[in-house]
């Protein structure tokens, strides 16, 4: 999936850079608030779990500010393994997401 700029307008099952802004802000919101969370729980540091759950808000943090330079550059929702276009409802659960289904499967396995 990619972009439509101001000048094109939107098509159906195309994101405008501004919405796809507002999902990454959401998405990025949601994983600051979870990181406050964990940082006010009475678990010590030490705990292995909240050290993981830490590290792996941080990961997908990456990975948002990642998207955002796509957005900014064009490649938004354009898969990194084919160079298809990502579907909407992917983007949809993952905004931030940089392959496609198949291309994500073969680089978990």
């Amino acid at each position: 999936m990619s972009l439509d700029t101001a000048e094109t307008g939107p098509r159906p099952g195309r994101l405008t850079a501004h919405e796809a802004r507002q999902r990454l802000e959401h998405a990025r919101n949601s994983r600051l608030a979870q990181l406050q969370a964990l940082k006010e729980t009475d678990q010590s540091t030490d705990d292995h779990l909240v050290s993981a759950q830490t590290e792996a808000i941080q990961r997908v943090l990456t990975e948002i500010d990642e998207a955002f330079a796509r957005v900014d550059d064009g490649s938004y929702g354009t898969c990194q393994g084919c160079s298809k276009p990502v579907p909407a409802e992917r983007l949809e659960i993952l905004p931030y997401t940089r392959h496609c289904v198949a291309c994500q499967r073969r680089a978990a396995a």
